[in-house]
């Protein structure tokens, strides 16, 4: 029998969804001991907003983990910086957001989590009160000493990673070297057998050119790079094949026979995903030394506290989370 995981769960931009949204995994029976990182205060509003029952409990981290009755919440308070109102942003709210973050990070480098699953936060607002920060990945890598990670999206039965990510696409052919598609590769298959338990994961590469190049005459990045790195990665034991034209591979009867299809840009692989299964796909951090899941969504301001928003992607999140410790452990 697994044990019971801890997973940390940041609640976000706090006039976003982020906070609705944990209140309303609160309500579901769970199968992990769920830890809200957020201001209880917060919580509680939130909670009289959407007129849902909340009893927060305030965790003991050197006691075992326990599952809460539904309509409860275990917390690890952070205060916020100012008051919040649902739908508007301010910037003074910021270093909280990040703080909640540090929070689970330190937390995850020590083992106290099982797993990190993170609500959205606003980028832009961050940036405008000053600090550089370009993403929840990003500032994971960092904090974990992490030179190189892989976005991944998954629902059940689709996975979708990404060589790039957020680049305009004039950029995009000059980041996708053979040294960074290569790590990229090896991160994807090491991390399916570790955390999915796929014992050799079947690896489809797009191409970055429509037809995947057509024999050099639409570009030559699949000859001089894709192509090489396949092989190179084949000849090592990789269950790695392509380069696909996109819109060749994204279509049933081939991606029955693949694990994952890894895209060369965010809007090569991404809308498909999106399509397949918005709203119940999870955002998954590839390579860092610790599980981390995310929504597939953004803040949603309009919808905060209006009780509008859906928890189906944040427990998609919390639910593949488990099952990814429950694989790295076996």
């Amino acid at each position: 029998m697994s044990p019971v995981r801890r997973i940390a769960l940041t609640a976000g931009e706090p006039a976003g969804i982020g906070p609705d949204l944990c209140v309303q995994l609160a309500q579901q029976q769970q199968h992990a001991q769920l830890i809200a990182i957020a201001d209880p205060e917060l919580l509680r509003q939130r909670a009289a907003m959407l007129d849902l029952p909340l009893q927060l409990i305030e965790v003991d981290l050197n006691s075992a983990a326990v599952i809460s009755e539904p309509g409860s919440l275990y917390y690890l308070p952070v205060a916020l910086n100012d008051d919040v109102a649902a739908g508007e942003l301010n910037p003074v709210n910021s270093r909280y957001v990040l703080q909640t973050l540090q929070v689970a990070l330190d937390g995850s480098l020590q083992n106290t989590f099982d797993a990190i699953v993170t609500a959205p936060v606003h980028k832009g607002v961050i940036n405008d009160a000053g600090v550089s920060f370009s993403g929840h990945t990003e500032f994971f890598a960092d904090g974990a000493g992490v030179a190189h990670v892989v976005m991944m999206l998954a629902t059940h039965d689709l996975r979708v990673a990404l060589a790039t990510t957020h680049l305009p696409l004039q950029a995009v052919s000059a980041a996708i070297t053979r040294s960074s598609l290569d790590q990229i590769i090896h991160i994807i298959d090491n991390s399916l057998q570790r955390q999915f338990g796929i014992p050799s994961p079947r690896i489809a590469v797009c191409g970055l050119n429509p037809h995947a190049g057509e024999g050099g005459h639409l570009g030559r990045e699949e000859i001089e790079v894709i192509e090489p790195v396949i092989e190179a990665c084949k000849s090592q034991g990789l269950a790695v094949t392509g380069p696909w034209p996109a819109d060749t591979i994204f279509n049933q009867d081939k991606l029955k026979d693949y694990d994952v299809v890894l895209a060369m840009f965010h809007d090569q692989g991404l809308p498909v995903l999106k399509h397949h299964g918005f709203g119940k796909a999870v955002n998954v951090t590839l390579g860092l030394p610790f599980i981390r899941t995310s929504v597939d969504h953004g803040t949603a301001l309009d919808m905060a506290g209006s009780g509008r928003a859906s928890a189906g992607s944040l427990q998609a999140a919390v639910d593949m989370a488990v099952d990814m410790a429950d694989s790295r452990d076996k």
